[in-house]
């Protein structure tokens, strides 16, 4: 990942966006505030990824805590999600 500085990027915009189609940048102030220039479609997959790794932690915490139950129908056993009374 590239550093560089808000003044440095303002002087080379054009040559960091190019860059930033490729890998992230990181732009980091005097303060220690740290940001991050990256191009859009690697930041919707992201969070695509994301969103996608939530459900399923949320799937596997249901599991755990048992708000899962089994039933049959017919020969075939299937899992049936509920939400468990308090």
């Amino acid at each position: 990942m590239e550093n560089v500085n808000p003044k440095k990027l303002r002087a080379e915009l054009k040559d960091y966006l190019g860059l930033a189609e490729k890998e992230p940048i990181r732009i980091q102030k005097r303060s220690g505030e740290s940001y991050i220039l990256m191009n859009e479609d690697v930041y919707a997959e992201m969070q695509n990824e994301i969103l996608s790794l939530q459900r399923r932690l949320l799937g596997m915490s249901n599991i755990l805590d048992e708000k899962v139950t089994e039933y049959k129908v017919g020969s075939h056993s299937k899992s049936k999600r509920t939400k468990k009374k308090a």
